[in-house]
């Protein structure tokens, strides 16, 4: 007599089976050469530490602690300050519901929900975190999204909102690819005349001689991406642009690249190559890629990215960027930034 046990629910089980850990440390020596500053060498280093906690058999609670402060798009922490003792904050705190089979909520801080071709950081950085709800619908070939989040609270005056709303589709191209399209609209609340958000620092927006935003972030987007292989080699090809619909200039931003392999596996190798334009008031200069031209918007250019699976959980790797900044708010020149990493995870 064979008899086979269903899996215990969430109730059933212990705390300690309910919950998951997981966690990675990154290694990095990075070298700037900016026209017009000096060129910096500096070691830097990343680390999270996370779990998921099964609160029942639809729901999970996710948290996570990283380095690097209260940077928004950045968890990266340098070796300075005198071997100064490091900080570390809540990186994740949010609920994922399974409501149904189709759709899910997500509700605290949370990874971001929306989807980006390819992966780029033309809108949002990959560190970045926002803090809100969404919804997230799926069925058949059909995904979308709809957020809300907080970005800004203020006694003296409005929050400052952000609502995000994406759709598209994920089709069948031939036997052995698929085409992921859709649109998207994104907009903030009370952005004229406030103060830039986190630090106060523009990173390429527009603003006034008091330093506050002198235009409103009403976006469209549109992406797509191509997934195939190449001689057994996973292969992609993205496209993902926006346009902000307040200015009359600098208004716009695209990115177009590639990517050959993926670094899952012993051995395994990756390469991918990303072309950025990013007008000077298309995006929130200060959620976009951290790294691209310094940060920010009013710049452009290229990122290139190898990697190698040491293992399953060590890989070593390296970003190229060579970029273009300051075009409109400034005086136009180069800005180059080399990162070599070494990467190691559990879970």
């Amino acid at each position: 007599l064979l008899t086979v046990a269903a899996p215990a629910s969430a109730q059933e089980q212990s705390w300690v089976d309910r919950i998951k850990l997981k966690g990675d440390v990154r290694l990095r020596h990075e070298r700037i050469d900016e026209d017009g500053e000096e060129d910096r060498a500096r070691g830097r280093f990343r680390t999270r530490l996370g779990l998921s906690a099964m609160v029942s058999d639809d729901v999970n609670f996710v948290l996570q602690f990283a380095s690097g402060g209260d940077n928004p798009v950045s968890t990266n922490q340098s070796f300075d300050g005198g071997f100064s003792t490091k900080d570390i904050g809540v990186d994740l705190a949010y609920v994922d519901w399974k409501i149904n089979d189709n759709l899910k909520f997500y509700g605290g801080k949370m990874k971001n929900p929306l989807y980006k071709a390819g992966g780029v950081p033309l809108i949002w950085d990959g560190d970045l975190n926002p803090e809100g709800f969404a919804l997230q619908y799926t069925a058949g070939n059909f995904f979308g999204t709809a957020a809300g989040f907080s970005v800004e609270e203020r006694s003296s005056s409005d929050d400052s909102l952000l609502y995000a709303v994406q759709a598209g589709l994920k089709l069948p191209v031939g036997d052995s690819a698929s085409l992921t399209a859709g649109v998207g609209f994104f907009s903030y609340t009370d952005t004229v005349g406030n103060e830039p958000f986190y630090n106060g620092r523009s990173k390429g927006n527009s603003v006034d001689l008091n330093g506050d935003y002198v235009y409103d972030y009403e976006n469209t987007e549109l992406f797509a991406e191509l997934s195939t292989k190449l001689n057994n080699w996973p292969f992609k090809v993205y496209v993902h642009a926006t346009q902000n619909g307040d200015p009359s200039e600098e208004d716009s931003a695209y990115a177009v690249g590639a990517k050959l392999g993926s670094a899952k596996q012993d051995g395994d190798v990756e390469f991918s190559w990303t072309y950025q334009d990013i007008e000077a008031d298309a995006v929130i200069g200060t959620f976009n890629d951290s790294d691209f031209g310094g940060g920010g918007t009013d710049s452009d250019g290229h990122m290139l990215k190898a990697k190698y699976a040491v293992s399953k959980k060590i890989f070593v790797g390296g970003t190229l960027f060579l970029n273009n900044v300051d075009r409109f708010q400034g005086t136009e020149h180069d800005y180059n930034r080399l990162q070599l990493d070494v990467e190691f995870k559990f879970n």
